[in-house]
């Protein structure tokens, strides 16, 4: 989620102002004074806001107002003011741990509703459900809230108690439940597993205090059933704590090999980070990003691709390569603000422009080529973009984001698009009724196996479900996206009877990023092998001109 903040415009005084019918001319508003002059009138401008502007207001969100504005005029979405609470949750996303119930929530049909139960927590071992409408929490009605708010009444200290009332899909009445809050852990590997044979596969989808542990201890499992080569999915990942990012390169690298660098304004702050273990994996390997993998994820994107140690396939990241450090401020806020940049070990900034606008095509501050259009094509596009060679002489781009060595979209036909179009319109009403469908016939349907097929029947019914709901879509639009839409319901369906790493490998043969990078990895026996499997690939796919 982004925060929205007030931003506080700079008003400049026109030069003449009547008043009492006296001409006042203001001079040298803006003419070099020092910054006590300038501290004194920012006092005077509070004060007459405060006590002559046309609406009340407190002299406190003045001030808050003048930080925020004062912060967006950096033009750094990345350096923010962040209150107590802001800050708390913060360090809940990259701690991973907090004192809760295991489960993933999201409005439905007017109540919060689990979308997801986390393995081995109180609401798991308590039998909560996917599915399950939360209609009290500790006897008050749960009825409109928003997911934000229900996450602070579910969560709270470690051992204490809190009563829920769902509504389950099948049964009549609703069902209580007490359930004692526990240390709750948000793995960073959901699931792992062999996505064809000898090819083992980790989501990694965050980078938070326990990481890299748990992506060795993955890869650990995933040897034991035969995995000599790997998969690392960083696609959706938005990064987190620089040291995770670091201590996962270094599962890959030599002791003594670059993984990222740091420049800071002051040279004394910069670093370069380096591989210190001895320990490291070296089975072939592919790295799969998007335009949703950002920070960490880029860092280890990038060192490994610039060392020749993974294959990098996908769409060009999202290009956050700034680093921000928090400063404790009074009152228990605290500042986020941008002190330097990443680059990887052959030089590339990972950071793209903030605004594209006010980038010009040509050689930015930092040497790569700038993109400035921020279209999928133009972020894909090489030919603006800066060459830089790896350890063994291939080209990989700068300019921002992480380019991968190999393009790979995941592409939906005209006809799907059309459906997709349709049902978005009423986005919400058509979440809830798939969900509401997969539930119910997962219930009904007790020995359902986990490959099961998505029939005609079953299709019908969502369908005519769906228009029921009001969602406006033709017979014609639903037959073109039968694949899309198949997908849906069957990643649905799995996700309520066998859990969500069980859906993701449903998933896999309609996952042509995936497909590619396992086709890449099987045919080639050496790393070196899967470059230039891919380099053929890529020439393959070139337009012919």
């Amino acid at each position: 989620m982004k925060l929205k903040r007030t931003v506080v415009a700079p008003a400049l005084v026109a030069g003449v102002a009547l008043v009492s019918g006296g001409w006042l001319l203001q001079q040298g508003v803006n003419g070099g004074q020092s910054v006590f002059t300038q501290a004194r009138i920012f006092d005077e401008v509070l004060q007459y806001v405060e006590q002559r502007y046309v609406e009340p207001q407190q002299q406190g969100e003045l001030y808050q107002k003048a930080i925020d504005g004062m912060l967006h005029e950096l033009g750094d979405p990345h350096t923010v003011f962040m209150t107590a609470d802001e800050y708390a949750q913060l360090h809940l996303q990259t701690s991973g741990e907090y004192g809760g119930l295991g489960i993933q929530i999201a409005p439905r049909e007017g109540y919060i509703t689990a979308v997801g139960v986390l393995p081995e927590t109180p609401a798991e071992r308590a039998g909560i459900r996917v599915g399950d409408a939360i209609l009290e929490v500790d006897g008050r009605d749960a009825k409109g809230w928003t997911d934000d708010f229900a996450v602070k009444q579910l969560r709270g200290p470690v051992g204490t108690p809190i009563r829920l009332k769902v509504r389950r899909v099948g049964v009549d009445q609703p069902i209580s439940f007490t359930i004692n809050r526990e240390e709750v852990h948000v793995r960073s590997v959901p699931y792992a597993y062999l996505a064809a044979p000898g090819v083992g596969y980790v989501d990694l989808t965050v980078f938070a205090q326990t990481s890299s542990a748990e992506l060795r201890a993955a890869i650990d499992r995933l040897r034991q059933q035969g995995a000599r080569k790997l998969v690392l999915d960083l696609r959706g990942n938005p990064g987190g704590l620089l040291d995770q990012g670091v201590a996962v390169s270094d599962l890959f690298l030599r002791r003594g090999q670059s993984i990222v660098e740091t420049r800071a304004r002051d040279p004394r702050e910069s670093e370069t980070f380096r591989a210190g273990t001895d320990e490291a994996y070296d089975l072939p390997m592919a790295v799969l990003v998007d335009a949703y993998s950002a920070s960490a994820a880029e860092i280890v994107a990038g060192a490994l691709q610039d060392h020749d140690r993974a294959l990098v396939v996908g769409t060009t990241s999202y290009g956050k390569g700034s680093v921000q450090s928090l400063f404790r401020l009074s009152g228990g806020n605290y500042l986020k603000m941008t002190t330097g940049k990443w680059y990887t070990p052959v030089g590339r900034s990972i950071q793209k422009p903030f605004k594209a606008q006010e980038s010009a095509a040509g050689e930015d501050a930092d040497g790569d080529s700038a993109v400035t259009d921020t279209s999928a094509a133009a972020q894909n596009d090489t030919t603006r973009r800066r060459a830089y060679r790896t350890d063994s002489g291939r080209t990989v781009y700068g300019g921002g984001g992480i380019v991968p060595d190999l393009i790979v979209r995941d592409t939906t036909t005209l006809a799907e698009r059309a459906l997709i179009t349709a049902v978005s319109k009423k986005a919400g009403t058509y979440t809830d009724v798939v969900m509401r469908y997969a539930v119910e016939y997962e219930r009904r349907t007790p020995g359902l196996q986990q490959n099961f097929a998505v029939t005609p029947q079953m299709r019908q019914e969502l369908f005519d479900r769906l228009r029921r709901a009001g969602v406006e879509i033709t017979p014609e639009q639903w037959a073109g996206g039968q694949r899309w839409i198949d997908l849906q319901i069957g990643n649905e369906i799995a996700i309520s009877r066998f859990g969500r790493a069980a859906a993701a490998q449903r998933n896999d043969t309609a996952d042509r990023t995936l497909q590619e990078a396992v086709r890449l990895l099987q045919a080639s026996p050496t790393q070196t092998a899967v470059f230039r499997a891919a380099e053929a690939a890529r020439v393959a796919q070139a337009p012919r001109r």
